[in-house]
């Protein structure tokens, strides 16, 4: 049979099609723990969308396993004890927040310096061992010369470490950051402008209307907070810079030069502010539409009836609490006619009731997503806080550590949530604020409105987050999008060499014309007095 020639030439331009079509080569830098959940799910999509993924890891990984459908590893020597550290270093500084109970000033602020250093030192220790990982990596010269000859479009990391900006680096390929926190501390705080007047500083717990005492503290935080991050982590990471990129390349801008910062949040979560074109919002990109729950949990939810039911957990890191405190969060559900799921994996509290069921996994997506869920009861981790907004599910937050004092205070001046301290946590007080978030319909219908407010956009944040790293890859890059400000010293983006040379002008020109007229003064007067003589 012969084929019409129409039918060859469409033939022919479809294969070249699908081979232009071929996906390009990833190289994923990631932090282990609950970033690697978010940066999995790009992992997931890039794999799915013809990306060829490779993804570094330590021998003792927390999360990261070493096989996968989804990308080909390549596993450094450890032991980096990321788990174990990490582990130690949360249960230290909630045991610092609970030994502190009572409410005076001088508590609350001996607390804080207590926890400031602990989060100081631990860190600091992190970073230590990752830029110890970091130097073998680049001192093993197969390891880098496998790396140099597969010959990767992009590197994608978080920068809440420093090696995957390094390796972009040395590798000379284009960065992306899937990021919120980077070792400087804050995004948008390193590379947009950030008026301190009305862009609250991290842990503050402000708004963006602050009064005056407000920004007064705004300004002394901002100033102390990034002091201390750059004490942190330059000691650990400048030496090596200075090593392997030579003496002239400034360390404070080596981890700013990322051609696209994939944001984890957006301006339904976020207050309004400055923002830079190299920034593209992915809030709520882990969000997806419900799965139905499994057999037995779903027969507990519709248990529930008309009062529905609380889920409560406190993230990965956190599965146990002190005996004491379990008991009073216990006591306080037993109260509820609703139905609770606890994911809690400690010893079981005697005052647990019957409306309680304790798992030590749950599906949190699926629960948040169930038209039965009244309340979620969270620690204020950003992807806890982002799903309930994505459900619209009002929150009851526990905050513990890092940023989610912060993450709760924002949902909580939207009105959708409650705080409760826990190092002061009873039962009635615990109770009482699921009560009142529970019976008054505002923090729901509030949360129900960010939902609607985050879903109502053109694009869903992960595809138009895979837009953006394919689009570094068809264009090798997008230098342009990048500002010259990360650049420059404060001196010269503030204008204070231009300002103090307009003021010496100014000053110069008042001076001659002083001059001048002293001078006239002199002349005439001395003149009539000359005549009159």
């Amino acid at each position: 049979m012969k084929v019409p020639h129409l039918s060859l030439i469409t033939l022919a331009l479809l294969v070249i099609q699908l081979s232009s079509a071929s996906g390009g080569k990833i190289l994923v830098f990631p932090l282990d723990g609950s970033h690697w959940v978010n940066m999995k799910v790009l992992v997931e999509e890039l794999h799915a969308k013809g990306h060829e993924v490779t993804v570094v890891r330590t021998s003792d990984s927390w999360y990261i396993t070493e096989k996968s459908p989804l990308y080909t590893s390549i596993t450094l020597s450890g032991p980096n004890r990321f788990e174990e550290n990490f582990d130690t270093f949360l249960h230290q500084q909630l045991e610092i927040r609970l030994q502190n109970k009572h409410p005076s000033r001088w508590s609350r602020f001996w607390t804080r310096v207590q926890i400031q250093r602990l989060v100081v030192y631990q860190f600091s220790q992190f970073h230590k061992g990752m830029s110890e990982m970091v130097s073998q990596m680049f001192e093993d010269e197969n390891l880098m010369k496998s790396l140099r000859e597969a010959k990767y479009d992009l590197v994608l990391t978080d920068p809440g470490i420093g090696g995957g900006a390094m390796l972009a680096r040395w590798l000379q390929v284009p960065l992306v950051f899937n990021v919120r926190w980077t070792i400087q501390g804050e995004a948008h705080l390193l590379i947009a402008p950030s008026p301190l007047s009305y862009v609250p500083f991290t842990a503050t717990e402000f708004t963006d209307k602050m009064t005056f005492f407000q920004r007064v503290s705004n300004v002394l935080r901002y100033v102390l907070g990034m002091y201390t991050m750059s004490q942190i982590t330059e000691p650990h990471y400048k030496p090596l810079v200075k090593k392997y990129f030579g003496p002239d390349v400034d360390y404070s801008t080596f981890f700013l030069d990322a051609d696209i910062w994939l944001m984890r949040n957006d301006f339904i979560f976020e207050y309004p502010r400055p923002t830079m074109p190299n920034i593209v919002y992915m809030g709520g990109f882990q969000c997806k539409p419900p799965k139905p729950l499994p057999a037995d949990l779903e027969e507990f939810v519709e248990s529930s009836g008309d009062h529905g039911v609380i889920v409560m957990t406190l993230g990965t890191l956190i599965a146990e609490l002190p005996l004491d405190l379990t008991e009073e969060i216990a006591a306080a559900f037993a109260l509820l006619p609703q139905k609770v799921i606890w994911r809690y994996t400690g010893q079981r509290p005697a005052t647990l009731g019957n409306n309680t069921r304790l798992v030590d996994w749950l599906p949190q997506k699926d629960l948040l997503g169930h038209p039965k869920t009244k309340v979620f009861v969270t620690h204020g981790g950003t992807n806890g806080v982002q799903e309930a907004i994505y459900f619209g599910v009002p929150v009851v937050g526990l905050p513990l550590f890092f940023d989610q004092p912060d993450n709760l205070s924002r949902i909580r001046a939207k009105g959708g949530a409650m705080i409760v301290d826990i190092a002061v946590l009873d039962r009635q007080m615990f109770a009482d604020a699921l009560m009142a978030v529970l019976y008054n319909p505002s923090f729901r219908e509030n949360m129900q409105t960010l939902s609607r407010l985050h879903r109502d956009q053109p694009m869903k944040p992960l595809d138009r987050a895979v837009f953006w790293i394919e689009y570094v890859i068809r264009h090798k890059g997008a230098r342009h999008l990048q500002t010259q400000s990360y650049k420059m010293s404060w001196f010269v983006y503030n204008s204070v060499d231009v300002i103090a040379a307009l003021l010496a002008l100014i000053f110069l020109v008042v001076f001659i014309c002083i001059f001048i007229v002293k001078l006239l003064w002199r002349i005439i007067f001395t003149g009539k007095k000359v005549k009159n003589e």
